[in-house]
């Protein structure tokens, strides 16, 4: 019979992080809503850094459309409930992981329910679902919980850090007063400011945010995977300098493209500005 032992499974990581903080991963507990494309690989990262205490929310189920990008895809789990195939996931990865599901989703009544004794958010809720994502980031703030969100965008990431007591999610994507399709165009140009990926779009007619209707690539989950998970680690574990907003990052393997962004008063930005105009006018001429 195979018997677990957390030293010898996570020995791999010795050397870029040392035995002492090792066993800080295994005490920390980080909350991801949402575990479809991003989520699902967020999860499996950090579960092989070795972190012990996971809690997790989702609301649906695998579907065919899934296949391309998410990590539970697959013909075995097709109808099956996102939260419980990945919660079987990680048990069977880290067997001691202790992992608290929201398998009805994240929502405001159960949200200091989720966010008990987490030291860190990593969101990876539906791009449309920024009602609930407000809400979250929001309860974070409040409590003194780092928050990151790193969305895949074509085949590249870019994301956004908020720190307790530094700009705020509201603060910077500015998202009052405005209707739920300017909602997501001001989102997404927050999260990535210089929007490069839109250059090598092949089919515009891919993008309809009323029809809530996005590309995206498993090249983009990974590696934005892996940028928010190094994060995570730096944060957890206070070590490493951490870009946190206005200040962005987005890396695009396709155009070969790094860039740091600055963005001061967010979307307030006249860059930002500028930039909502000319996204709504190339979607508009879809």
């Amino acid at each position: 019979m195979n018997t677990f032992d957390y030293k010898q499974a996570f020995s791999r990581n010795i050397g870029w992080v040392t035995t002492e903080e090792q066993a800080v991963l295994q005490r920390k507990r980080v909350a991801i809503g949402g575990l479809g494309g991003v989520g699902g690989s967020h999860l499996i990262v950090l579960a092989r850094m070795g972190v012990g205490n996971f809690t997790i929310a989702d609301l649906d189920a695998f579907e065919l459309a899934n296949f391309n990008r998410q990590y539970g895809a697959s013909i075995s789990t097709l109808g099956r409930p996102k939260a419980e195939v990945m919660e079987r996931t990680i048990s069977e990865i880290n067997p001691e992981a202790d992992i608290r599901t929201f398998p009805n989703g994240i929502t405001l009544e159960n949200l200091d329910q989720f966010l008990a004794d987490v030291d860190i958010y990593v969101d990876s809720l539906d791009i449309f679902a920024l009602e609930i994502r407000r809400a979250v980031f929001a309860a974070c703030y409040e409590k003194g919980i780092p928050t990151i969100t790193a969305a895949p965008m074509g085949m590249g990431t870019a994301f956004l850090v908020f720190m307790p007591g530094k700009m705020s999610f509201e603060e910077y994507f500015c998202l009052d007063g405005y209707d739920f399709e300017d909602q997501i165009i001001k989102f997404v140009i927050g999260v990535s400011p210089t929007v490069i990926q839109r250059k090598y779009l092949v089919d515009r007619s891919s993008v309809n945010f009323l029809m809530k209707k996005v590309p995206s690539t498993a090249m983009g989950i990974e590696i934005a995977a892996g940028v928010a998970c190094t994060n995570v680690l730096k944060i957890l574990l206070k070590r490493g300098g951490v870009i946190y907003a206005p200040y962005g990052l987005h890396f695009d393997a396709y155009k070969n493209y790094l860039k740091k962004t600055w963005r001061p008063f967010g979307n307030d930005n006249p860059l930002q500005k500028f930039m909502f105009w000319y996204v709504k006018r190339l979607l508009a001429k879809n």
